[in-house]
Order: structure tokens, then C-alpha cells, then sequence
């Protein structure tokens, strides 16, 4: 075995029981890991129309045949399981250390069935499994649970994958925890583990995965050291993904006042640079050695943010991280808000709840234009003033959005359930399948449009290569790596044309392929990441040994596409579902270079078409046929 334990942990917590499965090289050749493995699973055991809080919901977590080999970008693990918010699959991903304990612990997977009786949690070390009570835990903020985990095992070294309060009470959009910070924050995998009283999930091994070529393994990671202070990713460690702020900025792609403009005059503010000179750990010191930046096994990058606030109103516990691009827009130009410190407080209590700050902060937006048009009121809300650029309401309502209390407990079903429930506010929704949009405008860059809409997890940015890449522009940076995806016809930003679909389809194949590795897509990708196709290609190889080719592992990541749209099919979700918000039809952004700007229907409709096509998928339906299926071996799934 290279790359890879051999040993899958099948979990049945209504029976209180574990046992291992040992897969053969093929099973994992043809899934590698993540999404794809896990999907597997879910489709094979588990039974169509549950509901996503029913004991019969698969819970599958697994990282990737790459994970725990020290190299940049390998150390993430994939969450998946029917996912309570959009009624699809769920699918959510994460770094940090977890991953590759597991594979340490002896495991290549942990497949959960079943809900425990009371509060428990999995103890997983070399080799062996204890499902153990954890009703004191219950209840504790991710902080306070780990500390105490950790002292009850008596080993300060085990890696803690967990929920908190929020998952505990089924938000539904609750995300699972490691290390208080690393967040698998989309699609409500947090609220799953929750209706399966599974606090946490606590690893620890001393095995190490075997490379078939150890020799390509060391020279990868060597290589990624000496080209990171020269690529594109360089200075993710000063200033992190925020420092993606001004540029949105510039484009006229930064979400604010719930998408209704696509800039904010106080970006400045929000900026990755202004966070490192104001409130990351250190950054009183003035020296830029000493800032807070925090990694993940083995990489370089160092793109985490640590955030420390000891004064002012807002203060932040360095334990729980700061905030992401992501986190920065939602809970700030998404809202109106330009406070830094109060976005990072808002971070620092969706990781200690355990909610995706995506969906919170974005639902609370939502909150706030219905308030602003007059559709909801002080009556509704409980007597808070939802006006945009409140800081204050902003973190009380994300309070109680974690405790499901007041107000919060309408908005922790997801501003589209909310809307539905209060019959408010529909026309101002940003979701696709129920999920919030995350902080990349498809007014601003188009074949977002399109993959919002056809994503099966609902909206997704890191599901294809964005448009700002194949622009004729940027496209002589990255036309090598593009071409080894025979992508070699950049198209124009505002285009949504068959050539960008297929831009858009087989970017999303690549990516999909990294959420089965688990590789990092701000290291792995086709485009200004730190390693290109043909690095990912010998990865695998050294790894596996397998003699595979790109297109033998592309085809992975199709696959995994196609499992999922059939997981979704059984649920009675096709093209009925692949939908963008009417919002992006029908308001123009308002405001700076993207003033007018909208996404055009006929367009978008004959796109969405050309992509079944291009898929293989039936034209009316968006359900894969019967010939993709067996061509990519998924026969049995039908």
C-alpha cells in the first residue's frame, strides 16, 4: 500500500458499534479519497428520501491517497452527508492538522450511521476506535470542549474535529471545527454530526502513509519552499485571503449591501493590509516576522489569519483564528459594516458556535435589506435595528442565530427557509438551492453564474477556475498549465459563451478531482496556484505508485460530479434546482465600474443547456444518462 492506510472505520452509533474495512488498489485508483470516496458510501447504504436529521444519514469524512505526506497544500479532509439546509448533498472541505492525523491514526475514512442515544464522542488512535460519553461536552463552546478533551485523554497532541453549540442545536447551516478555527463550513455538515449526538470526532497515530517514490515526494516539497516567495500565492502570509478585498474593490466584484452594488466605499477598511497593521496577533510589534499567520501540516503558505483584540469593545481570542475574505465580506460589505474588529468578533463566535460564516453573515444581510425595504420590522426582529451598517445587531443576531433563540432561530433555517417561513424578503434572496452566495459576483464574473446554478452543493467559488483567469488579458500567465486541460481559447470576462462553458466544465472537473484528493486549491490548480496539473500528476504517482495519466484522474473528479448529481436525482433534485436567485436577473448593481451591470436570462438559460450537453447529461432533465454513467463505471448507481 503507498498512499494510502488500507483501513476504512465504519461507525454504527445507534448500535454502539465500530468496525474496519480494508478496500482493495482498485476502490481506491477509481476514488481516491474526499467527495468521490465518500460519495461512494452514501450512495451505496443509504436509503433515498431521509430526511437530513433522520439516524439514517450517511456521515462520511475522509482526506485523500495524497494526505500526510509533507507537502504543501495536502493536509484537508472532505465532509459529506445529505445536507440539512439545501436538501442535496452536502459537501464541505477543510486544512489544518486533522487530516493527516487520521492517516496517522491508521485511517483512510470514518463512515458514521446511526445516532447515539446521548451525547458521545470518537476516540481514534493506531489503529483502534471507543465511541466515549460526552455529555459534559455538550454544550461547550469548541474552545472550552477541546481544552477539555485534550485533558481528559491526557495528550495535548490530538487533533479535535467538532462541533459546537450551533451544530449541537441544528442550525442548519452549523460547520465542524478543528482546532477552534479550521471551519468544513458549508452546506450544515455541523448539524448533522449534531442529530447524531456525535460532539467530536479526536484523532491521534504515529504510522505515516509510505510513498512509492519518496525521492519526487521530498523534491515536491522542496520545490514548493524555494518557488512560494516567487509565485502568485506569495504574501498570503502577511496579508492572507482579505488581501483580495481591494482588488474585488477595483472590479466592481466586491458583494455589498446584500449584492445590491458591487463596490463599498470603506473597502479600505476590510483590506488584508489593514488587518495585518491593526489586529493580528503581533501586530503591535511592527515587524512583519511576527505577525499572526498560521499553516497547516507541512505547508508553506502560512495563509490562516490569528487575530488578537485585548482592548475596545469587540475583544477576540487569538484560540478561534480570523477572518477570511469570505468572512470579511459577508459580515462586512454584504452588511454595510466597515468596523474590522466587530467582522473579526463575528468570526471569533461563529467558530466558537460552529457556523459557516458564509451563510450566517450573508443571511443576516439578507435580514437587513428586507429591513431596509420596510418588509420586516422592529416587531419581527425583536426589537433589533436591522438597518445596514449596524455592528452592534450584527453580532447580537449572530449570537442568536448560535443559540437558535429570538429572531436568530428564524434566520439559523437559512435566509431562504426564513423568507418562506415569514413570507418576506424572497426577492431579495442571493441563493442557489437554498444555499447563500458567497463573496464572487456572477454580475462581475460570468461563468460563476452558470456554476452557482449547476453546482450540486449549492453556490460554490471554489468549484471551477474563475474568468479573470482565461481572459485574453491573464491568459498568456497561464495558457501552459490551461492547455494541459486542452483550454487554449481565452474568452472575455463578460463572455458565457459554449468556449468559457467548457472553460467552466473542465475547471470544475480539476477542482473536483482536488476535493477527492483533498489538495488545497490555493496551492493545486490549473492557474496561478503554486503547482500546476503536471504537479498534481506526479504527486499522485509518487504517492500511489499508480501509473495514472491526467485524464485517468480528471475522470475523478467527473465522476464525483456525477455521483452527486445522481444522490440529488434520488432526492428529486435535477434542473428544477439549477437556478440563480432572481435578484441577479432583475436588479442591476448600483454604484462604481459595475453600476448596471446584471446577469442576462436568455444567455445564462443557453449556457446552462450547452453544459448538460458538454456534460453528457440529459438536456432537459440535467440528470446524467445512462451512457455517462457506465462510462465513468457508475453503472451500478443507476
Amino acid at each position: 500500500m503507498s498512499g494510502y492506510m488500507g483501513k476504512i472505520l465504519h461507525v454504527d452509533l445507534t448500535n454502539k458499534t465500530t468496525s474496519v474495512e480494508s478496500p482493495s488498489d482498485e476502490f481506491y485508483r477509481k476514488h481516491m479519497g474526499g467527495s468521490c470516496l465518500n460519495l461512494y458510501y452514501i450512495l451505496k447504504e443509504m436509503q433515498p428520501g431521509l430526511d437530513a436529521f433522520d439516524p439514517g444519514n450517511i456521515l462520511a469524512i475522509s482526506p485523500g491517497v495524497t494526505t500526510g505526506f509533507a507537502v504543501s497544500g495536502q493536509s484537508r479532509v472532505t465532509i459529506n452527508a445529505k445536507s440539512p439546509l439545501t436538501g442535496a448533498i452536502g459537501d464541505s472541505q477543510s486544512g489544518g492538522f486533522w487530516p493527516s492525523e487520521l492517516k496517522f491514526a491508521g485511517f483512510d475514512a470514518v463512515i458514521v450511521k446511526g445516532r447515539a442515544q446521548s451525547p458521545v464522542y470518537l476516540w481514534i488512535h493506531d489503529g483502534e476506535a471507543e465511541i466515549k460519553k460526552a455529555d459534559h461536552l455538550w454544550g461547550k463552546f469548541t474552545g472550552d470542549a477541546e481544552q477539555l478533551i485534550k485533558e481528559e485523554l491526557g495528550d495535548e497532541k490530538c487533533k479535535i474535529l467538532q462541533i459546537g453549540p450551533g451544530g449541537e442545536k441544528l442550525v442548519r447551516f452549523a460547520a465542524v471545527l478543528s482546532m477552534c478555527n479550521r471551519a468544513n463550513g458549508r452546506t450544515g455538515m455541523g448539524a448533522v454530526m449534531g442529530s447524531k449526538n456525535l460532539k467530536a470526532v479526536v484523532v491521534r497515530g504515529k504510522q505515516r502513509p509510505q510513498a512509492a517514490d519518496q525521492a519526487t515526494v521530498k523534491e515536491l516539497a522542496k520545490t514548493g519552499g524555494i518557488t512560494y516567495p516567487k509565485s502568485m500565492v506569495a504574501g498570503m502570509d502577511k496579508y492572507g485571503t482579505a488581501s483580495a478585498v481591494l482588488g474585488m474593490q477595483a472590479a466592481g466584484g466586491l458583494p455589498s449591501y446584500n449584492f445590491t452594488s458591487g463596490v463599498f466605499d470603506q473597502a479600505q477598511n476590510l483590506d488584508g493590509t489593514t488587518m495585518a497593521k491593526s489586529i493580528l496577533k503581533g501586530s503591535d510589534s511592527g515587524k512583519q516576522d511576527k505577525l499572526g499567520a498560521d499553516t497547516c501540516f507541512g505547508c508553506v503558505v502560512k495563509c490562516k489569519r490569528v487575530v488578537e483584540i485585548n482592548h475596545g469593545p469587540h475583544p477576540v481570542d487569538p484560540v478561534y483564528g480570523g477572518p477570511e475574505y469570505e468572512t470579511v465580506a459577508t459580515f462586512g460589505s454584504y452588511c454595510g459594516i466597515d468596523d474590522l474588529p466587530a467582522v473579526a468578533k463575528a468570526n471569533e463566535l461563529c467558530n466558537k458556535y460552529g457556523l459557516d460564516t458564509i451563510s450566517c453573515g450573508a443571511t443576516i444581510a439578507w435580514a437587513m435589506e428586507t429591513f431596509e425595504a420596510g418588509e420586516l420590522t422592529p416587531e419581527d426582529t425583536g426589537g433589533l435595528d436591522l438597518r445596514y451598517g449596524n455592528a452592534e445587531a450584527m453580532l447580537e443576531l449572530t449570537q442568536l442565530i448560535g443559540k437558535r433563540q429570538g429572531f436568530g432561530k428564524i434566520l439559523s433555517e437559512g435566509s431562504a427557509r426564513a423568507a418562506r417561513h415569514l413570507g418576506k424578503g424572497e426577492r431579495f434572496l442571493i441563493t442557489c438551492k437554498d444555499q447563500e452566495s458567497p463573496a464572487h459576483m456572477p454580475q462581475h464574473k460570468r461563468s460563476m453564474a452558470l456554476i452557482y446554478a449547476v453546482n450540486p452543493f449549492g453556490a460554490d467559488h471554489q468549484s471551477s477556475e474563475h474568468d479573470t483567469e482565461y481572459e485574453p488579458e491573464t491568459f498568456e500567465h497561464f495558457s501552459g498549465r490551461l492547455a494541459h486541460l486542452g483550454l487554449r481559447e481565452p474568452q472575455p470576462v463578460d463572455a458565457l459563451n459554449p468556449a468559457k462553458v467548457a472553460y467552466t466544465r473542465r475547471t470544475q472537473q480539476l477542482m473536483s478531482l482536488l476535493d477527492s484528493l483533498n489538495l488545497c486549491q490555493f496551492v493545486w490548480g490549473s492557474t496561478w496556484q503554486l503547482f500546476g496539473p503536471e504537479e498534481i500528476l506526479s504527486f499522485v504517482r509518487a504517492a500511489t505508485g499508480w501509473e495514472v495519466d491526467l485524464e485517468e484522474l480528471l475522470e475523478v473528479g467527473e465522476r464525483r460530479l456525477n455521483m452527486m448529481r445522481v444522490f440529488n436525482a434520488r432526492e428529486g433534485i435535477s434542473a428544477n434546482q439549477d437556478r440563480l436567485p432572481e435578484k441577479f436577473f432583475n436588479t442591476p448593481l448600483k454604484g462604481g465600474i459595475s453600476d448596471g451591470w446584471k446577469v442576462d436570462k436568455p444567455e445564462f438559460e443557453e449556457a446552462l443547456h450547452e453544459y448538460y450537453r458538454q456534460c453528457g447529461w440529459d438536456e432537459q432533465s440535467g440528470v446524467p444518462t445512462p451512457e455517462t454513467l457506465k462510462r465513468l463505471g457508475l453503472g451500478w448507481s443507476l
